[in-house]
């Protein structure tokens, strides 16, 4: 209780940028709980220890492609905002001390989203695969297998996300 007075005495500046760093730290712990992975290798727990079918087949096409998280979290814009109010606290006094922090803040909320949405994209290739029962899949993930055209694969689905991983030696 005594420090929750000795915070409320600090001056208007102090108070807001502590409060910044408390609401970034807060967004930073959330948003590092959820980290959804489009890697052919990354299983989730429950994925684990379930029954997968296996096809096999040839890649005849790739290309690069962008993988987006489908949406953010809201944690950058509001860090950015956060920030951004505290960098406007710190400008003039009076009136125009209460735009430039309203202005900060939306300047900053901006920019907090636009580096979340950056942070959200993962270099992915999409692989055309002819199955050797002849039929034609195409399957998008993350750039982290060695794979190339007229390399033989193994597809395998089920519990999950579509999988694509070099066929055994």
């Amino acid at each position: 209780m005594q420090s929750a007075k000795r915070l409320f005495s600090l001056p208007g500046a102090v108070r807001l940028g502590a409060a910044a760093a408390v609401v970034s730290v807060m967004t930073v712990s959330v948003t590092g709980c959820s980290t959804p992975s489009a890697s052919a290798g990354v299983y989730t727990y429950g994925q684990a220890q379930s029954e997968q079918i296996v096809r096999l087949g040839t890649i005849t096409d790739m290309r690069p492609v962008v993988i987006q998280k489908e949406r953010s979290s809201g944690a950058g814009m509001i860090a950015g905002g956060a920030l951004g109010g505290v960098a406007g606290s710190g400008v003039g006094g009076g009136v125009g001390r209460d735009l430039a922090i309203v202005g900060g803040a939306v300047l900053g909320a901006l920019a907090g989203e636009k580096i979340e949405e950056q942070m959200g994209k993962t270099q992915g290739v999409e692989l055309t695969i002819r199955l050797d029962n002849g039929e034609t899949r195409v399957v998008a993930q993350a750039d982290d297998q060695r794979l190339s055209v007229g390399q033989r694969v193994q597809v395998i689905s089920g519990s999950g996300p579509v999988r694509v991983v070099p066929a055994g030696r």
